[in-house]
């Protein structure tokens, strides 16, 4: 069954992460705001990929000194979607 979630992430442009898991296999990855082509070939490369391995290479990631980044929040909105279900 796939489960769908919504992230708001933090010290990011990007405004929103949707998101789509099917017994942890990342299907479905949209955000909204932040670079576009950047945010998009993220979500390109994470489709089909357990999401347990995204996380592990995504999570981290700085942009600018910000300390977060587009796929740091995405790491975290992972994270968050793997401990609901």
């Amino acid at each position: 069954m796939i489960r769908r979630h919504t992230f708001v992430p933090t010290g990011t442009c990007s405004q929103r992460i949707d998101l789509a898991l099917e017994e942890g296999i990342i299907r479905e990855v949209a955000f909204t705001g932040g670079c576009h082509g950047n945010t998009q070939g993220i979500a390109a490369l994470v489709r089909g990929m357990r999401a347990s391995e995204a996380i592990e290479r995504l999570a981290g990631i700085d942009c600018r000194g910000r300390g977060t980044s587009c796929p740091d929040q995405l790491a975290k909105a992972l994270r968050r979607a793997l401990d609901e279900a």
